[in-house]
């Protein structure tokens, strides 16, 4: 065959030496429809802007979940460091209280039974976590 240039509008594969219009996925002659590229930068734009918003609350979420664990710790913390003088029972409520010399110290009695600077009551739940209650 003949190395002749074929119009524009015949589809000839020059490598198999074949017309191969039925081949192709898309319309080759003239009266197929026209190709247009969709226009993605709305998709794009509303996509990015949800996950924009889906990383920020999650983000918040978590760090009001390591605010809250750090402040369990601190309290534990501090009531392990108080002195008593019992071994504080599962399920019980117990008070938090300030010496004036800054000495924490861990009390049954209430803060309305009493006159100590109260730094909080607390609850010794069933993993043996102290969880403040006021």
């Amino acid at each position: 065959m003949t190395n002749e240039k074929k119009p524009d509008n015949v589809v000839y594969n020059v490598d198999t030496q074949e017309y191969d219009a039925y081949l192709k996925s898309y319309g080759t002659h003239v009266g197929a429809p026209v190709i247009k590229s969709t226009d993605t930068t709305a998709w794009k734009n509303r996509s990015i802007n949800k996950l924009n918003h889906k990383i920020q609350t999650r983000f918040n979420e978590i760090k009001a979940q390591y605010e809250s664990l750090i402040q369990e710790f601190e309290y534990n913390r501090l009531i392990h460091k108080a002195k008593f003088s019992f071994e504080p029972v599962l399920g019980q409520h117990y008070h938090l209280y300030e010496r004036k010399n800054g000495e924490n110290f861990l009390s049954l009695i209430a803060p309305n039974e009493c006159n100590f600077t109260s730094v909080g009551s607390f609850y010794l739940n069933a993993d043996q976590i102290w969880e403040k209650v006021i």
